[in-house]
């Protein structure tokens, strides 16, 4: 068993961590642990931040939020670029509060977690004018060029980047217009977390892979028929910037297109399905060859039972 009990000769652990791919059972074993020992759950995921997203982001019902205390899901607007360090913040913030109750962690974001114990680089801000020329420049153009673009300019911070990934491809370039330096010159040493030096038990919910793909794209069509279409209908009126975090959501490029007119409505499933099933993928990998060997990874139906 491990060590939650307060009888334990390493201690009660200062707080509980889980983490784990979408659709692996996280949430429920959060709020069991939660209603066992007494304290919170807190949001550890970049989605359910979000305030337009509690159906396909798959964030605890109203229900389940009632049940036993929940902290940092949905307090978040769309248009808001909320980012690992908001977090960190928002977390401290909260710690600082929490008068001896346990803090349960939990999400599927790894630079959430790794921002409560290692903190995170201190990125300079980006004026709004810079942003939006940058952007201006870069719309209609493919992801490859853009990080053709930075590779030329800053070719250490493009090898840091996959060629595909426009958000943090975009980030960079804005970070070299506004202070003409690589982003890579910011990374220098860290705050350390709110968590940093605290007693944790962290936990790894890694299902059989096949149970989980499955499970993926049966809690999508839940998702449809629980309105999610409807959210993102809402969402899609508020013509964000696509490159905010809450408009590449897992599901909501394919909605937007459905809703659009340029794909049928089943096809726009299957999409979203496949880029969950990709994204949980991603998950195991990072957390695999990212985060530390004191992470404990467990199967979720065995999880309760060796917890405790």
């Amino acid at each position: 068993m491990l060590p939650l009990s307060s009888a334990s000769s390493q201690g009660r652990p200062e707080a509980i961590l889980i983490a784990g791919p979408t659709a692996s059972g996280k949430s429920a074993l959060a709020t069991a642990l939660t209603l066992r020992h007494g304290g919170i759950v807190v949001n550890t995921d970049s989605m359910q931040v979000y305030a337009d997203l509690r159906i396909l982001s798959a964030r605890p019902d109203r229900a389940e939020e009632a049940s036993v205390a929940h902290r940092l899901y949905g307090h978040v607007d769309g248009a808001v670029n909320y980012s690992a360090g908001h977090f960190a913040r928002d977390a401290a913030s909260l710690l600082a509060g929490l008068d001896g109750r346990l803090p349960v962690f939990v999400g599927g974001t790894g630079l959430y977690f790794r921002s409560l114990e290692e903190g995170l680089s201190d990125l300079p801000p980006v004026p709004e004018a810079v942003r939006a020329a940058i952007r201006s420049e870069s719309e209609g153009r493919p992801t490859e060029a853009l990080h053709a673009d930075l590779a030329e300019r800053d070719p250490a911070g493009a090898t840091l980047l996959r060629p595909s990934d426009r958000a943090r491809v975009m980030r960079a370039l804005e970070i070299l217009a506004a202070t003409g330096r690589p982003i890579a010159a910011f990374h220098g040493p860290r705050v350390p977390g709110p968590l940093a030096g605290r007693r944790l038990l962290k936990i790894f919910l890694a299902p059989e892979r096949e149970l989980l793909r499955a499970r993926i794209d049966a809690r999508f069509r839940t998702m449809m028929q629980r309105g999610a279409l409807d959210e993102v209908a809402v969402l899609r009126e508020r013509r964000l910037d696509p490159l905010l975090p809450v408009m590449r959501a897992h599901g909501v490029p394919g909605l937007i297109a459905h809703l659009d007119g340029a794909i049928g409505l089943e096809e726009a499933i299957v999409r979203g399905q496949a880029d969950t099933r990709r994204y949980a993928k991603r998950q195991f990998t990072w957390f695999r060859h990212q985060m530390g060997a004191e992470w404990r990874w467990l199967a979720p139906e065995a999880a309760m039972a060796e917890i405790g």
